[in-house]
C-alpha cells in the first residue's frame, strides 16, 4: 500500500501558478525596459521558433515541479503486517549488599570467597544466559535503589552489577523496601501497554538477602502481599553458610544455621506471591538455584505486527532529474539553432 510521511507537502504544489499570477510580468514593466536597436529583427526570428510558453513546455515544467512535490512528501510502500512472537518476562533482581554480605564463608578452589563475590559470579551467568527477558538490577541495604531499569542490555546489568560495593545503600537491610521499589519499577519501567496480551505473572522479583529486615519503613509480608495484588511473583534467596558448633553429648555435630537469616519470612514472601523459596548454603548450592530458576518456562509475550517499509521519494526525484536534463539539452539545442540563424 502506497502512503505518504509528509502529505502537507502538497500545499506547495500551487506555488509556480500564484507567483505567475501576482507577481507582476515583465510585459507591464515595458517602459522601464532597455532600448534595442535591432528588436524587429530578434522578433521576427523568433517567431520562427516555437512560442516560449507553448503549452508543451509548461507541461513539461509542470511535470517536473510535481515530480519534486511528490518526492518531498516522503511516498513510502507498506508490505503486509508480519507477524513477530515474543518470549520471555519482565524480571528484577533485588541484591543485598549489607554489611553482613561481606563475610567470607564461601569456598571456590581452596579460597575464600565473600558472599557477595559469589552472588556477583553466578548471577552474571544467569543474567547472561536469559535471552529473550528484560533483565533490572535493584541493590538494597537501609535503603533500596534502582541500578539499572528493566532492559534487555544484559553486558551493562552485569557490568554495574560487578561495579557494587558493599555498604552502597547502608549497613542495614530493608527488604519490606526493596519489594515496593520492585513493584513501582514493575508499574513505571516496564511499559506494557494496556491492550498487551502479556500476562501480569511473567513479572517476577528475585531476592537475594543473608539476613533479616532490620530497616525501611514498609514490612515485608505487607510488601508481599501487594505484590501479589499486581501479580509480581517473588522468588527468595536466603544465603549464607551454615556453622558447625562442637560436638554434642552424644558426640554428634549440631547444625547452627545462620543466625542473622529470617528463613521463616522469606519462605511467607515466597508463598504469598506463588514463588519458591531456596537455601544457598554454599557456591554450588547458589548455581544449582540459578539453575533452576533459569529453567521456568517462558510463557508468550503475545503477537507484535510490524510492515516491511519500503522507501520510493528516490523514483519520482530521479525522473524530475531525469526530465530536467532533457529540457536543459533542449535549451542549448535551440540556443545553438539561434545562432546558427541569426548568423
Amino acid at each position: 500500500m502506497l502512503n505518504l510521511h509528509w502529505p502537507w507537502a502538497f500545499l506547495v504544489l500551487p506555488l509556480p501558478f500564484l507567483f505567475w499570477k501576482f507577481l507582476p510580468a515583465a510585459r507591464q514593466q515595458q517602459a522601464s525596459a532597455l532600448r534595442i536597436p535591432f528588436f524587429t529583427a530578434v522578433q521576427s526570428l523568433s517567431d520562427t521558433l516555437p512560442h516560449k510558453k507553448s503549452l508543451f513546455k509548461l507541461l513539461f515544467i509542470s511535470l517536473i515541479w510535481g515530480l519534486l512535490v511528490l518526492s518531498a512528501s516522503r511516498p513510502v510502500w507498506l508490505g503486509d503486517p508480519v507477524p513477530i512472537r515474543h518470549n520471555g518476562r519482565d524480571l528484577l533482581l533485588a541484591i543485598d549488599l549489607s554489611g553482613s554480605m561481606e563475610q567470607n564463608d564461601f569456598q571456590h578452589n581452596g579460597q575464600s570467597l565473600t558472599r557477595l563475590d559469589v552472588v556477583k559470579a553466578t548471577a552474571s551467568r544467569f543474567i547472561q544466559d536469559r535471552q529473550g527477558d528484560r533483565i533490572g538490577l535493584i541493590l538494597f541495604g537501609e535503603r533500596p535503589y534502582t541500578q539499572t531499569p528493566l532492559t534487555f542490555d544484559h553486558t551493562s546489568v552485569v557490568r554495574l552489577l560487578g561495579e557494587s560495593e558493599i555498604g552502597l545503600a547502608g549497613k542495614s537491610t530493608a527488604i519490606g523496601d526493596a519489594i515496593g521499589l520492585a513493584i513501582k519499577r514493575m508499574q513505571k519501567l516496564s511499559k506494557v501497554p494496556a491492550d498487551d496480551t502479556l500476562p501480569h505473572h511473567n513479572q517476577v522479583l528475585i531476592l537475594l538477602t543473608d539476613g533479616a529486615n532490620t530497616a525501611g519503613e514498609l514490612d515485608p509480608l505487607m510488601a508481599a502481599k501487594l505484590a501479589k495484588t499486581h501479580q509480581l511473583k517473588i522468588y527468595t534467596i536466603g544465603l549464607g553458610a551454615d556453622k558447625m558448633l562442637s560436638h554434642s553429648v552424644f558426640g554428634s555435630r549440631v547444625i547452627n544455621p545462620s543466625k542473622d537469616l529470617d528463613e521463616d519470612m522469606l519462605k511467607k514472601i515466597a508463598n504469598i506471591t506463588g514463588g519458591l523459596y531456596f537455601r544457598a548454603r554454599d557456591t554450588h548450592a547458589l548455581a544449582t538455584i540459578y539453575q533452576q530458576l533459569d529453567q521456568l518456562e517462558p510463557s508468550l509475550r503475545g503477537e507484535a505486527f510490524f510492515r516491511p517499509i519500503q522507501s520510493l521519494f528516490h523514483w519520482p526525484l530521479g525522473l524530475a532529474w531525469c526530465l530536467s536534463v532533457l529540457l536543459a539539452i533542449q535549451y542549448h539545442l535551440r540556443h545553438l539553432f539561434t545562432k546558427t540563424v541569426s548568423s
